[in-house]
C-alpha cells in the first residue's frame, strides 16, 4: 500500500469553519480600509494619504519660502516610503489638495494645470510642480517631532512616520472631507475658518455653551465655490445628529441684454433685440460647469425646459460667467425656477459627520468635533511646553556650568595644563568646581573665544532669558487657564493670518413679519361692520355664485336648500395675494381692499374685483386658493395634463396670468395642487380612472407656455371630469349623473402609468348615465354639495356614502325628479 503523502511536513493543522474564517478575514480588511484609507482622524482632519504627502514634503524641505519641485519627486517619495499604492491614487490626492475650487483652504501651493472647474483632468505628474502653502506649513508642520506627536514605522519599518500631525487648526471642519469605506461613509461639508476659530474660543471660555449659541458662531458651511444655503433645518440636523442634507444653489442674476442684428432685405439697417438673460456666477460644490451646461441644451433640445434662446459659457479668470439668453417675453423666474428643479443648479448636499476617535469610526455632532480637536490640541501643547522645558533646563544648567567656569578661570586653566587626558580634567572638575557630567563635556568643548568678555556678557544674558523661559513654561504647565489663555491666543493669531470672508450666502425662506404699530392698533380695536376694507388678516369667504366677502368668523349654513353657498374659505392677509383661476387657463389676483364685509347689503361681485379679468368675459371660474406653494396640476378637456411649479404662478401681472398654452377648442377641466411622491387620480365620463406617482418620469415640470402630455386616451364623447392627488391612504368621491356614488380607498385602485386606460371603477345601470365628478373624500364630517339641471342645491353627507370596490354601480345616494340629472358636485374648499 503506497504511503500517503506528507504535504504539510511536520506544521500543525488547525481545522477551521470556511464562514469563520472568511468573516475574520474580511472583518479584518474592513477596519484596514476604514482606519488606513477612507476615514479622517477627528485630531488633525487627514486622511493617511494627505497626511504622508505633507510630512514627505516638509522632509524634502519644500517650505512656502523654497522653489516649487516636481509633483512626480513628491509622489515617488511618497510611494516609496509611505503609501506603497498606485501612483494615480497619490497625485489625485495631492491635486485635490491644491485646487481652490474643491479646497476651501488649499494647503499645497501649484504650478502647473491642475484642473478646473469643467472637471478638465489635471496635468501628468512630470508637468506639475508644487509646495507647501503657508496655512500647512504654520498650521500642521512647524512643531513637528516625536515631542509632540507619535511616530509609528512605516511598512517596512525603514522610515519613521507620524500617527498625526500637531494640528493647530480643525482642518476636518475647515477643508471638510469625504471618502467611502466598508459599510460607511464620510461627507464632511468645508466651514469658514473665522467663523470656527470664533466657536472654539467660545467653548474655550463657555464649555457649558448651548448648541443654539454656538450655531449663531458657526451658522452653516462655506464651500469654496460660493453659492447659497438655503433654509438652515439641514445644517442643525447635521450640527445636532451629525447627519443631514442641507439644500444649496448657484448664484444667478438677471441681465438686460441689448445688441445689434442686421435686418434681412435691400435697404435694411440695423435692428435692436433686447432680451433678458440669466447669469450664472457661482455653482454649487462640486457641481461640474461643463456638465451643466450640456444638460440643460439636452433639457432645452427634448422640451423639458422651454423659453431659452441660447447658452453660453464666458468664464474665465476673473471667476464663472455662464449667460442663459431668453427668449422674448418669458418670465427669468419661471426659466429659473426649471433651471432649480431639473438640474444640478440646486441640489442637496448630504451631511455626515464621521470620523476616527481612537482609531474607531464615530459619528460626531458639531461639538464633539470640537471638543475633540481642542483636547488634542491640549495634549500637543502640554507635551510640546514639556518639551521645550526640558530642553531649556538643559541648555540653563550647561549655561551655568560656563559660567561658573568663567568665574574660576585659573582653577580651570590648572587643571586642564595639569591633566594627562580629557577624562582626568573632566573629573577633577566634577571634584574641585562640583560640575555634572554634562556640564564637564561643555567645558571641555568650550572653545576660546568664549573666554572672551562679550562672549560673558552674552552667556548672562541667555541665562537671563532661560530663566524667563522657565518660568513662564512652568506657569503654563502649571495652570491650565494659562494653558488655554496660550491656546486661545494662537487661534487669534492663525485667524488673522488666514482667515477671509465667507463665500457662501445663507438665505432662509421664511417670511418675516415686520412690525407695524397701525396693524397693532388696527388689531386691538373694535371692527365696525361698516368698514370696506378688512383687517390685516381676515377671512375670505367665496361662494358658488362669485360673490366674496370677510368676515372675523365662519358663517354658518341655514338648513334651507339656498341657491348659493360657500365654495371657498380662507384666512388670507392683506399682503398675500388670493388666486383664481378659469377655464381659459388663465390666473388672476384678487384684490382684497375693495371686499365688503359679510354684514353689508351688496356683497361684493368676484369678477369685479379680479386684477386683469374683464367683467364681460366668458371665462367660467373654476378654483380659489391661496399663493401655492405647491406644484400645479392643469387637466384639460381634451385630456391634455400639465404639472406647473408653484413658482411659476407667484408672479402675477395686471392682466393676469395664462398658465398654460390651450389648443382651438380646449378649456381647463380641473386643478389640484400636488407633490412629488403623491398619487394622482385623473377620472373620466365613463366612470375609468387612471393612478400613478407623480414624479418628473411620470409627469416632468414643463413652462407655463407649454400644452402638457397626454393624460389619458379618451374613447370618443369621453371627457375627462376631475383630477385629485392624494396619499395612498386616502379616498376619493365618485359620483354620475343619475345619483350613484361611492367612495373609493386609493390603494384599491390600480397604479399604472400616465398615458394608459386606467382602471374601471364605477359601472353604470343605465347606458346613458355618466360620471360627473371626483373629489377628494377626507373625513367622514365632511359634506359636499351637488348642483342638479333643475338650480337645486342638495347636501351630501360624506359618512352616508359607504365605501366600496372597483366593481359595481354603487349606492344611490340622490332621488332625482322626472329629467333632473346632477349636473356638478362641490366640495367646500378650507384653506
Amino acid at each position: 500500500m503506497a504511503k500517503q503523502l506528507n504535504l504539510m511536513g511536520d506544521a500543525q493543522i488547525i481545522p477551521t469553519s470556511l464562514h469563520t474564517e472568511m468573516e475574520q478575514s474580511y472583518l479584518e480588511y474592513a477596519m484596514s480600509v476604514i482606519v488606513g484609507r477612507a476615514l479622517p482622524d477627528v485630531r488633525d482632519g487627514l486622511k493617511p494619504v494627505h497626511r504622508r504627502i505633507l510630512y514627505a514634503m516638509h522632509e524634502l524641505g519644500l517650505t512656502p519660502d523654497r522653489p516649487f519641485r516636481k509633483c512626480a519627486r513628491v509622489v515617488g517619495d511618497v510611494l516609496g516610503k509611505y503609501h506603497p499604492h498606485g501612483d494615480q491614487a497619490v497625485y489625485d490626492a495631492l491635486v485635490r489638495m491644491v485646487q481652490e475650487f474643491s479646497t476651501r483652504y488649499p494647503l499645497l501651493a501649484g504650478h502647473g494645470n491642475f484642473g478646473s472647474l469643467d472637471n478638465d483632468p489635471p496635468a501628468a505628474m512630470r508637468y506639475t510642480e508644487t509646495r507647501l502653502a503657508s496655512i500647512a506649513q504654520e498650521s500642521l508642520l512647524n512643531n513637528i517631532g516625536e515631542a509632540t506627536v507619535d511616530f509609528v514605522g512605516n511598512f517596512d519599518n525603514s522610515q519613521q512616520e507620524p500617527v498625526v500631525l500637531p494640528a493647530q487648526l480643525p482642518l476636518l471642519l475647515l477643508n471638510g472631507c469625504s471618502g467611502i469605506a466598508v459599510g460607511m461613509a464620510t461627507n464632511i461639508p468645508p466651514h469658514n475658518l473665522g467663523e470656527v476659530v470664533n466657536g472654539l474660543i467660545k467653548l474655550i471660555d463657555q464649555p457649558n455653551l448651548s448648541d443654539e449659541k454656538l450655531w449663531e458662531l458657526i451658522p452653516a458651511p462655506d464651500f469654496p465655490t460660493g453659492g447659497e444655503i438655503i433654509d438652515l433645518e439641514g445644517v442643525r440636523d447635521a450640527y445636532r445628529t451629525g447627519r443631514g442634507t442641507i439644500r444649496v444653489r448657484g448664484v444667478v442674476k438677471v441681465e438686460h441684454l441689448h445688441s445689434e442684428t442686421k435686418s434681412r432685405g435691400k435697404g435694411k439697417g440695423k435692428r435692436k433685440r433686447d432680451r433678458d438673460a440669466l447669469v450664472v456666477t457661482e455653482f454649487p460644490y462640486q457641481v461640474n460647469k461643463a456638465a451643466w451646461i450640456e444638460k440643460v441644451a439636452e433639457l432645452v433640445n427634448g422640451g423639458r425646459i422651454e423659453g431659452i434662446a441660447d447658452i453660453r459659457d464666458e468664464s474665465d479668470r476673473a471667476g464663472v460667467r455662464v449667460v442663459i439668453e431668453l427668449k422674448r417675453d418669458v418670465s427669468p423666474n419661471t426659466v429659473l425656477e426649471q433651471l432649480y428643479h431639473q438640474t444640478a443648479l440646486q441640489s442637496n448636499f448630504g451631511t455626515i459627520l464621521l470620523a476616527l476617535v481612537d482609531n474607531a469610526p464615530r459619528q460626531l455632532s458639531l461639538r464633539q468635533l470640537l471638543d475633540n480637536f481642542l483636547q488634542f490640541r491640549e495634549e500637543t501643547l502640554t507635551r510640546q511646553y514639556t518639551h521645550q522645558l526640558e530642553g531649556a533646563r538643559k541648555r540653563l544648567h550647561l549655561a551655568e556650568g560656563l559660567l561658573a567656569a568663567l568665574k574660576n578661570l585659573d582653577t580651570v586653566i590648572d587643571i586642564l595644563r595639569n591633566a594627562p587626558d580629557g577624562s582626568t580634567a573632566k573629573a577633577q572638575l566634577q571634584v574641585q568646581l562640583g560640575m555634572t557630567d554634562e556640564q564637564g563635556d561643555s567645558i571641555l568643548a568650550m572653545p576660546m573665544r568664549r573666554l572672551t568678555g562679550l562672549e560673558r556678557q552674552k552667556l548672562e544674558k541667555e541665562v537671563t532669558e532661560l530663566q524667563t523661559e522657565i518660568g513662564q513654561l512652568e506657569t503654563l504647565l502649571g495652570d491650565r487657564n494659562e494653558l488655554l489663555k496660550a491656546l486661545k491666543k494662537e487661534l487669534r493669531s492663525l485667524k488673522r493670518r488666514f482667515g477671509n470672508e465667507r463665500r457662501t450666502r445663507i438665505v432662509t425662506t421664511e417670511k418675516k413679519t415686520k412690525s407695524n404699530p397701525v396693524a397693532k392698533e388696527k388689531a386691538t380695536s373694535p371692527q365696525k361692520t361698516s368698514q370696506a376694507t378688512p383687517p390685516d388678516s381676515a377671512l375670505i369667504e367665496i361662494t358658488q355664485q362669485g360673490k366674496v366677502y370677510w368676515c372675523e368668523e365662519a358663517t354658518t349654513e341655514k338648513e334651507s336648500k339656498t341657491k348659493d353657498f360657500v365654495v371657498f374659505r380662507s384666512k388670507i392677509p392683506q399682503e398675500q395675494p388670493l388666486i383664481t383661476i378659469t377655464d381659459f387657463g388663465k390666473a388672476y389676483s384678487l384684490k382684497t381692499d375693495g371686499i365688503t364685509p359679510v354684514s353689508a347689503k351688496q356683497k361684493t361681485s368676484l369678477n369685479k374685483v379680479l386684477q386683469g379679468m374683464n367683467p364681460q368675459t366668458e371665462e367660467t371660474l373654476l378654483h380659489h386658493l391661496p399663493l401655492p406653494q405647491q406644484d400645479v396640476i392643469l387637466l384639460t378637456q381634451q385630456g391634455r395634463i400639465k404639472r406647473l411649479s408653484a413658482s411659476e404662478v407667484a408672479s402675477i401681472g395686471n392682466r393676469g396670468l395664462s398658465l398654460i398654452r390651450l389648443k382651438e377648442g380646449d378649456r381647463l377641466a380641473d386643478f389640484c395642487l400636488t407633490a412629488t411622491g403623491e398619487n394622482l387620480l385623473l377620472a373620466t365620463s365613463s366612470g375609468r380612472i387612471l393612478r400613478f406617482i407623480v414624479n418628473d418620469q411620470q409627469l416632468p415640470v414643463t413652462s407655463r407656455t407649454a400644452q402638457g402630455n397626454l393624460a389619458t386616451r379618451l374613447w370618443q364623447s369621453e371627457t375627462p371630469v376631475g383630477c385629485v392627488s392624494l396619499q395612498a391612504d386616502e379616498a376619493v368621491l365618485v359620483i354620475s349623473q343619475q345619483g350613484y356614488a361611492k367612495r373609493l380607498s386609493v390603494n384599491t385602485i390600480r397604479r399604472g402609468s400616465r398615458g394608459d386606460i386606467g382602471t374601471q371603477c364605477l359601472q353604470f345601470i343605465n347606458r346613458f348615465d355618466r360620471v360627473v365628478g371626483m373629489i377628494e373624500a377626507r373625513s367622514d364630517n365632511d359634506k359636499v354639495k351637488v348642483l342638479t339641471n333643475q338650480k337645486r342645491v342638495l347636501t351630501l353627507n360624506l359618512k352616508d356614502i359607504p365605501f366600496a370596490g372597483k366593481d359595481g354601480v354603487g349606492d344611490r345616494v340622490i332621488t332625482l325628479k322626472s329629467e333632473e340629472a346632477i349636473a356638478e358636485i362641490i366640495s367646500i374648499i378650507n384653506y
